[in-house]
């Protein structure tokens, strides 16, 4: 787990033209994507066929994601960030809880930039897999150079889960989704890029990693 300083980001989306400010106190957040070792090992079995201990684990849906940040959260004897209400389709976030969670789309923008400028932390091949380099297929985390902070893999490889809804009135309990993938053209793998999907969905290049600390609480 990585610190990240406390700072203030700006999101923007392009659908909307729409901009808002987000101040944020300081957090962690995982150097890499969850692995595919991990997520077997803390869930008992692997979400899909791929093999590869260091592969990011993807075909997770949201739920999955979140589910598993309360089992990581119990494991290591962490109070669990999520509540998750009896019909299974609602879950609260405890802010005052020390367990692991997904990062807020505003901390993920954060944590990618890195203080940086532009829209990416250092030359695309350099740090990120995607169509052009990818082969068309995922890859180790890892293999990539990290951004100043010592992230790895914030653009490309795998599309990471965040916490929030991207439009509730427009797209109801559609999340975002941030960073890219390894079939993404370069277009899609960069800090500001939003993209969304529905917490149910399986998808072959979306994983998640995780973070902790007490931001503001959200509901959903």
């Amino acid at each position: 787990m990585i610190h990240i300083p406390a700072g203030m980001v700006t999101l923007s989306d392009r659908r909307t033209q729409r901009t808002w400010s987000v101040e944020l106190a300081p957090y962690r957040l995982a150097a890499f994507p969850v692995t595919q070792a991990l997520y077997a090992q803390v869930i008992g079995e692997p979400p899909s066929d791929v093999q590869g201990d260091r592969l990011p684990v993807e075909s997770v849906t949201w739920w999955d994601a979140v589910r598993f940040c309360n089992e990581l959260s119990l494991r290591e004897g962490l109070v669990p960030a999520y509540s998750i209400q009896t019909d299974g389709e609602h879950v609260d976030w405890d802010a005052s809880a020390d367990g692991y969670r997904l990062p807020t789309e505003a901390e993920w923008e954060h944590a990618c930039r890195a203080d940086s400028v532009g829209p990416r932390y250092g030359a695309l091949d350099e740090i990120a897999w995607y169509r052009a380099n990818s082969g068309e297929r995922i890859h180790e985390v890892g293999g990539k150079a990290p951004n100043t902070w010592g992230l790895h893999d914030m653009l490309g490889n795998v599309w990471d889960w965040c916490w929030d809804t991207y439009d509730p009135t427009v797209y109801g309990a559609y999340r975002v989704l941030r960073g890219g993938g390894w079939f993404d053209e370069h277009w899609s793998c960069r800090a500001s890029v939003r993209r969304r999907s529905h917490p149910d969905l399986r998808v072959d290049d979306v994983g998640f990693r995780v973070a902790r600390g007490r931001p503001r609480p959200l509901c959903a």
